[in-house]
């Protein structure tokens, strides 16, 4: 059975009054792909009455107002992406698809969506219960940021929404906290995982460079996000505020990451992993292609590419599922009727850190003073593919299951460093998960532009790709690498990307199709370097381009097939196709 979203449901099941009404974004999709979901599904399962309203009308009352005033409060989420970054490309075009939307027309989700939606609220409800922020768009935006839409930096969004508590990250637990403090009458200060606004600091917590100073120098800025990046980690972050005009943004530490059982706990509420018939009405929803007949095997992210926001938003450290947890999950969408016998993909943010992290993180936290992965991988990773191994060929056997793919792209790098088992998962990978193509990122090939996205040397990728030719060639397979790069990333020129258009001409033997112009996400270390031209590592100045024609020119220069006369053309193009 899906949440409440309309009133005739709330009508059949007896209720006056839902307890927390969730906004969002994104079509209502129960799935435990779709955050609103989740946090719904928590809500629920902890014995409130949830229900959610997907891509209000922000120009009536029809939608945010058809299921009345919760009991407790407003969840606000912009939907599974930050809108501005569903909305626009990365030269600030408006995006006409929306795989999130009824209809694939991107007409439904608001700019600033967080904000917008609380204003909504607002106009039509007076005086009414807590607002309560959350997802990715206001995790990445909870204190003073870039925002690359407009070209300055913007306050916390708790303060430009005028919401009550923001919840960051993966925030089960803070949502339960805050509904139980709510429904006790109780104050919303002190729960981990959230931020408010007090009108005096907190004695205990590091105070950031105010919104001010930083909004005014970019050395200020730097101080700021290096302290607020230092303090992500739950086992050892401290509190923070940072002084908005005459109040303060009071950012609690993180809570405490799911354990595996609590996560195998989440998996297994009751989602239909399907869109809501009054949301399916409308259209179909594209992102269901992908996530209908897909399981996640664990959370979080240690690569920490600098131009990536996951490891802020689910951690540093990899969360992962039990095998019989993903098994039991297996059989009930092999169940579904109209379940062909394909597992679409397998994975996580990286399908390969399934069961690997280092054993400190869970002890000690995340180490404050280096990476997993860059600039090489950590010994202490203790890097080993055997138990996504086994999973992949005991899904493999499940009734009604004829295909397993692994479609969420691996880290090279990673499976390379395993020395006992990284040829047999590539041996695996190849011969049974891999749809013609297998997805790797190494986003470019220049060492200094490398160095700044957080990633691995060319030599790894070249060693990686004579590894999967191997491993074709044993099992005659004629399948293809799939290589995502960035260009106009900070630090990158023209020059460089002609580099990258010779490397992939002489070592990799292919024409580039997947290159993407670089977005500066808020809260990230790429959008520091982009805003302030200085290579936070060094101090160093670095060249970036802000000028929108320029960065296309950038992937132009990779993409752009040359004018050639007729045979030598169509060549070219046959060799772009294949990949």
């Amino acid at each position: 059975m899906f949440l409440t979203t309309t009133a005739d449901e709330l009508k059949k099941r007896g209720w006056n009054q839902l307890d927390i009404i969730l906004v969002t974004g994104d079509a209502y999709i129960d799935s435990p792909h779709i955050g609103v979901a989740v946090i719904g599904r928590v809500l629920a399962e902890a014995g409130y009455r949830v229900g959610i309203i997907a891509q209000p009308d922000t120009r009536s009352d029809a939608d945010i107002g058809r299921l009345g005033e919760p009991r407790l409060f407003w969840g606000i989420t912009g939907g599974c992406m930050d809108s501005m970054v569903a909305n626009y490309t990365a030269t600030k075009k408006r995006r006409r698809d929306d795989d999130l939307t009824p209809g694939g027309k991107n007409d439904r989700r608001p700019d600033r969506a967080c904000v917008v939606y609380a204003n909504l609220i607002r106009r039509y409800f007076k005086n009414t219960k807590p607002l309560v922020l959350g997802g990715v768009e206001a995790s990445l935006r909870r204190i003073a940021h870039y925002d690359y839409w407009s070209d300055d930096v913007r306050r916390s969004i708790l303060l430009d929404a005028r919401a009550e508590i923001l919840a960051y990250g993966m925030a089960e637990r803070a949502v339960v906290e805050i509904a139980r403090r709510l429904a006790g009458g109780d104050h919303l200060r002190n729960i981990r995982g959230t931020c408010i606004i007090e009108n005096e600091p907190p004695p205990s917590y590091l105070e950031l460079p105010s919104y001010e100073n930083a909004a005014n120098s970019k050395k200020a800025f730097t101080d700021m996000f290096r302290i607020f990046y230092a303090h992500n980690d739950p086992l050892t972050a401290c509190g923070l505020y940072q002084k908005h005009g005459n109040r303060y943004l009071v950012h609690h530490p993180p809570q405490p990451h799911l354990t595996a059982s609590e996560l195998d706990a989440v998996c297994a509420l009751d989602f239909s992993r399907r869109v809501h018939p009054f949301y399916a009405a409308q259209g179909s929803v594209r992102a269901m292609d992908t996530i209908s007949f897909s399981l996640i095997t664990h959370r979080g992210c240690f690569g920490e590419c600098s131009f990536c926001s996951i490891a802020l938003h689910e951690g540093r450290t990899i969360i992962s599922r039990s095998e019989e947890s993903i098994l039991s999950e297996a059989k009930r969408i092999a169940a579904f009727p109209d379940f062909k016998g394909y597992l679409v993909d397998v994975g996580g943010a990286t399908a390969n850190m399934y069961g690997l992290d280092c054993p400190r993180k869970q002890s000690r936290g995340a180490c404050p003073d280096k990476q997993c992965l860059f600039p090489h991988v950590c010994s202490s990773l203790n890097a080993d593919h055997s138990r996504q191994i086994r999973l992949l060929q005991k899904l493999g056997k499940i009734p009604g299951v004829k295909k397993v793919f692994v479609a969420s792209g691996i880290r090279h790098d990673l499976l390379l460093a395993d020395k006992r088992h990284g040829t047999s998962y590539m041996r695996e990978l190849t011969k049974h998960h891999i749809s013609g193509q297998l997805k790797i990122a190494p986003e470019h090939v220049t060492p200094s532009v490398l160095a700044l996205m957080g990633k691995p040397s060319p030599p790894a990728l070249i060693r990686f790709k004579d590894l999967f030719e191997t491993m074709n060639a044993e099992a005659g397979l004629k399948q293809f690498l799939t290589y995502y790069f960035i260009a106009a990333h900070p630090g990158c020129t023209e020059k460089n990307m002609q580099e990258l258009k010779t490397f992939a001409s002489h070592e990799l033997h292919t024409t580039l199709q997947q290159v993407q112009i670089f977005t500066p996400l808020p809260s990230t270390w790429s959008a520091l370097m982009y805003w302030t031209g200085i290579d936070p590592a060094t101090g160093k100045k670095i060249f970036v381009e802000k000028d929108a024609a320029k960065k296309q020119q950038q992937k132009d220069a990779v993409t752009v097939l040359p004018k050639l006369p007729g045979l030598k053309r169509k060549t070219l193009k046959r060799q772009a196709a294949r990949i």
